[in-house]
């Protein structure tokens, strides 16, 4: 049984591993370095943070005793992370619960756009069914929150870290059509340089491992 509630550390930790499965498989699990990266970028999260790798040890350790991420079990010549909520939900209820530990509250159209880059989300509906599905848990991933004054459509929010704690804030409008697919766009292009830079650390690993051989010879 998990203990819903996390620090915001433990959250940013969550939503990285969560985002990384499912955007960049093929370096996930991640390393602590990889994993401190994820935490402190400066897309795709609000608010953004400035973490150590102690902040994100701590929090992993933390996260390990109350059942939501642990060692990964893959070989490997040094340490990997993985979460634990991939056996209990699907990739689509994942890439919601990701959407909001590291963005907090949002709309449907919003998990929509932005969760589309970790699952596929055919419709508005799809995104309502999904969270519905969240919401059956017990207890539940996810919650609705009361309109605020101003605000056309309700926002949605986790509740990983317990009851959520609505702020009052000053109204801005809801981004039109155009700028949503212009920030997916950018969402895009920002995932593929993550993916270069991560490219470009595996090479240097293996620039680093075919030179310790070489020296075994010499």
């Amino acid at each position: 049984m998990m203990e819903m509630t996390l620090e915001e550390t433990e959250v940013r930790i969550l939503g990285a591993l969560i985002e990384k499965e499912l955007t960049t498989p093929e370096y996930y699990p991640l390393t602590l370095n990889s994993l401190t990266n994820a935490c402190n970028q400066k897309s795709n999260r609000d608010p953004v943070m400035t973490l150590g790798e102690e902040d994100i040890v701590r929090g992993l350790d933390k996260l390990k005793i109350k059942g939501f991420a642990r060692h990964s079990a893959e070989g490997s010549r040094v340490p990997k992370y993985c979460h634990s909520l991939g056996e209990r939900l699907a990739p689509q209820e994942l890439a919601i619960i990701a959407e909001l530990l590291l963005r907090g509250p949002q709309t449907l159209g919003e998990l929509r756009t932005r969760g589309s880059r970790m699952a596929e989300f055919p419709d508005i509906a799809s995104v309502e069914e999904t969270i519905k599905e969240l919401q059956q848990f017990e207890p539940p991933f996810v919650t609705l929150l009361q309109r605020q004054a101003g605000q056309k459509e309700q926002r949605y929010a986790h509740l990983l870290s317990g009851e959520p704690h609505i702020t009052i804030t000053e109204h801005n409008p809801a981004p039109e059509a155009a700028r949503l697919k212009v920030m997916a766009e950018n969402e895009r292009i920002t995932k593929l340089e993550e993916e270069i830079s991560l490219l470009k650390a595996e090479v240097d690993k293996l620039k680093k491992v075919v030179k310790e051989f070489k020296a075994q010879f010499e």
